[in-house]
């Protein structure tokens, strides 16, 4: 603790019973490493919550644990406490969290409206009841009766003992995101005409029904923690100024809460449940703060977006919350919270907030884009294997995926030489860091090159490795990761004085005008239109795809924020829209039905996209038998593709 500069984040906290060695909580998680057909604790799962403990947290609260198996799933692959059988899986959970003196809580749920996702066909979703147009078609739901009420309320119960018998060392309520208790709170969800809706005090009655019961249960034993939200984002949803007044009724049955935000669907709800880096981060501090002040006693433990050290020292120190909970930041870093204990916080590999960890949320959680490991400690992969044999490899590129792979390659023993042509590393890493609200990739891409120059390898700056290059270098591996370019359409004036391509627009290489036409609705034309939009420019945004198309490659849940974030800044849409022509006034456009419109502008900007130079990687490919491409070489993408590429490359050498 002497070396640490954040004295608040690891001071220890009591919350009831149990003492806390800091005030990080890794925030619960779905993760489908348990079984699919039981939720039994796996192999996978045991492996991945012992790496989470394995961060330094304080607390790991594991995420969707329904109290019954067959009505209350939210998400598949979730963790089950619903019979006994499943105790002593949950105890091998708890004492393996125990090893790192860290606690164990479970998020205890009852899916409601959302068990219509894991319900088969003829079975209905539980709800407090039915509320057009969200819980369509009506078929697939149910107004929950008093008899299937009190039966949820044993369901929770029992949840409870058997984490007791666990040797759980606290267990969530989870009273947030539309779920079933989460509904019968909100004005939205609760339009019941019976005792238990109406009035506020009808609408807590369950609730807190359900919580006295609990509390019941464990008073003495085991702390309870409670989910609870500052904001549904939802029309019609319940006020701040409500959700208050019910934790204080609340209050005497709990001993902690961590507020969150937001729903799992409906537009940009979703968006605020998982803020991506469009949403402020601690988006949610200012409710936490609002909810400890009218309950003084309670600990309260804050998500939403927090993924540095520096922030969550001033959240606490400041007194909005006794504790912040990461999920984000933990996996980006598996050792996050022990550096910043050992004063080696310059060596955090910072968290992107790009929401890539989600893009493919199947079997199981699936690596961060800076972490390719993460999901896969099963497999032995958090740790670097040494290398059977030492080999010479020749990289070439120094962006993201050159620089992963020298730094993957030299903790295995490798001798690494890399090439990039640049006078610096990072490839394009400067532009995807260039927008004010990208503020993860520019921390990441300060760190990936400062580690490169770390790692022991080899760097030659300035000079192409052509085929000339790789023979002189005669390396026993070549690594072939240089990027891609981008594609200039033959277009008529596009080599005029007023048309930039976009990643010299994003990083002010360059003047741009006050009336700009961003051609190219993709990611990172539709980035760099809404930046300039914010700056306070008229921007127009073109593409010949449908609107629906635009920004395609954007996960669902985020869309909606970028969505408002451009309507809220005038940017207009021109989908269906060809470019003809680029003059020193405009840009002529060839519209859907064959007419054309000529855009006034100062500056075009083009967002045509990437593609990699084939030619000249077939080449380089064709001389060292043991040859990988990685990253934008293969096929132009994200950050985390050619991060991934390069760890799955480096662990066959």
């Amino acid at each position: 603790m002497a070396l640490t500069k954040y004295p608040h984040v690891y001071q220890p906290i009591q919350v009831g019973n149990m003492t806390l060695k800091n005030r990080i909580q890794y925030s619960p998680i779905v993760t489908n490493h348990a079984d699919y057909e039981s939720g039994r604790v796996t192999h996978e799962m045991l492996e991945f919550v012992s790496g989470q403990g394995k961060t330094g947290a304080s607390l790991v609260t594991i995420g969707s644990t329904p109290v019954n198996f067959e009505e209350a799933r939210d998400f598949y692959g979730c963790l089950s406490a619903t019979n006994d059988h499943d105790v002593p899986g949950l105890t091998m959970l708890a004492n393996e969290l125990h090893k790192y003196d860290c606690k164990l809580s479970a998020e205890l749920i009852h899916g409601g409206q959302w068990g219509a996702m894991t319900l088969p066909e003829g079975r209905r979703a539980w709800v407090p009841s039915i509320v057009a147009p969200y819980h369509e078609p009506a078929h697939r739901f149910q107004e929950i009766t008093r008899t299937q009420m009190l039966t949820v309320i044993d369901d929770f119960v029992a949840a409870l003992k058997r984490c007791m018998a666990a040797k759980f060392d606290m267990a969530m309520i989870h009273y947030a995101h539309g779920n079933l208790m989460s509904g019968f709170l909100s004005t939205l969800w609760n339009q019941r005409g019976d005792k238990y809706g109406g009035s506020e005090q009808n609408r807590w009655r369950f609730p807190l029904e359900l919580l006295e019961a609990a509390y019941g249960t464990v008073k003495g034993r085991m702390p309870l923690e409670m989910r609870v939200v500052g904001n549904e984002y939802l029309p019609g949803g319940t006020t701040l100024e409500e959700r208050i007044r019910f934790m204080k009724e609340a209050q005497r049955y709990i001993d902690m809460i961590v507020v969150s935000a937001g729903n799992l669907e409906y537009g940009e709800a979703f968006s605020y449940n998982m803020p991506n880096y469009y949403i402020p981060a601690g988006v949610n501090v200012p409710y936490a703060a609002a909810f400890k002040e009218a309950c003084p006693d309670l600990v309260v433990s804050v998500v939403g977006g927090i993924s540095t050290l520096e922030h969550a020292e001033e959240v606490i120190k400041s007194g909005k919350a006794d504790i912040v909970a990461m999920a984000k930041a933990l996996m980006a870093d598996g050792d996050f919270v022990n550096k910043g204990a050992r004063g080696l916080e310059a060596d955090i590999k910072p968290c992107l907030r790009c929401m890539y960890c989600l893009r493919e949320f199947g079997p199981h959680l699936n690596s961060c884009a800076v972490n390719p490991s993460l999901g896969w400690e099963y497999r032995g992969f958090s740790t670097p294997l040494p290398a059977l044999k030492k080999k010479k490899v020749m990289i070439i590129g120094g962006g993201p995926g050159g620089m992963a792979a020298a730094t993957y390659l030299t903790e295995r023993g490798h001798e690494i030489t890399l090439y990039e042509q640049g006078d610096k590393l990072g490839g394009r890493l400067p532009e995807a860091g260039a927008l004010s609200f990208k503020d993860g990739f520019r921390r990441y891409a300060e760190y990936a090159v400062r580690k490169t120059k770390e790692s022991g390898a080899k760097i030659v700056l300035g000079k192409k490795a052509d085929a000339a290059a790789v023979r002189a270098e005669s390396p026993d591996t070549l690594i072939i990761a240089v990027g891609a370019e981008p594609i200039r359409l033959d277009i008529k004036g596009i080599d005029g004085p007023n048309v930039k391509d976009v990643s010299v627009v994003d990083r002010k290489e360059t003047e741009t005008g006050s009336q700009v036409v961003v051609c190219g609705a993709g990611l990172s034309g539709t980035e760099c239109a809404l930046a300039l939009a914010m700056e306070g420019r008229d921007v127009t945004l073109v593409d010949t795809l449908t609107e629906d198309q635009f920004y395609s490659d954007m996960r669902h849940f985020s869309r909606p924020t970028l969505t408002r974030l451009l309507a809220e800044n005038n940017v207009k849409l021109m989908p269906e829209c060809a470019v003809q022509e680029f003059t020193n006034d405009g840009v002529t456009v060839r519209k859907a039905d064959g007419g054309e419109v000529k855009i006034p502008c100062d500056t075009a900007v083009i967002a045509f996209g990437l593609k990699p130079d084939k030619g000249m990687i077939d080449e380089l490919n064709e001389i060292v038998p043991e040859t990988y491409v990685i990253g934008d070489a293969i096929k132009a993408g994200v950050m985390g593709d050619a991060i991934g590429s390069a760890f799955w490359a480096t662990r066959e050498i």
